[in-house]
């Protein structure tokens, strides 16, 4: 059996306002049944990319709060049910069940912080975005590996 395919940018955000766009940029791709995976350490953006993504699929003046203490949060939009989980806190896989998983990814569109407390839940198609501090205190870098079909939607989110 072949490992699905891959492919993998790197995208600059000189502070959030670049991290808003690409998050914005994310969201026109997103479609039901998707999985973006947010990677990073404490502080590296994870919770503003994913308020400003969840911002840009419904209301942009919808409050977005960070489901850190709630570990999930769900947003009805037009593209889909948006589930915005933070898996921090889990110690693993069959906690994430008990919170609605299976109904987040039969339609809906599954935004996760702290995916490795998946296991083996992680679905083999997904958007996997990985964010680090960049260079100067506002600056990150991400980057985006796209797993099977989400390879072929990375091209439009080059940078230019």
């Amino acid at each position: 059996m072949t490992a699905p395919r891959q492919q993998a940018i790197t995208v600059n955000l000189r502070d959030e306002a670049a991290t808003a766009d690409l998050a914005r940029r994310v969201g026109s791709l997103l479609r039901a049944g998707d999985m973006v995976a947010l990677r990073g350490d404490l502080g590296a953006g994870k919770t503003a990319f994913a308020r400003a993504l969840i911002q840009s699929l419904g209301d942009p003046d919808d409050e977005v709060p960070s489901p850190t203490f709630t570990l999930v949060q769900t947003y009805d939009t037009p593209a889909a049910p948006v589930w915005h989980f933070d898996l921090y806190r889990l110690g693993g896989p069959d906690e994430v069940i008990e919170l609605g998983w299976d109904e987040a990814r039969s339609g809906g569109i599954a935004l996760v912080e702290w995916p490795d407390r998946l296991g083996s839940l992680l679905p083999p198609e997904r958007l996997d975005i990985a964010l680090s501090f960049g260079p100067e205190a506002t600056a990150r870098r991400a980057t985006l590996t796209g797993h099977g079909g989400w390879a072929d939607r990375l091209g439009s989110l080059e940078q230019p």
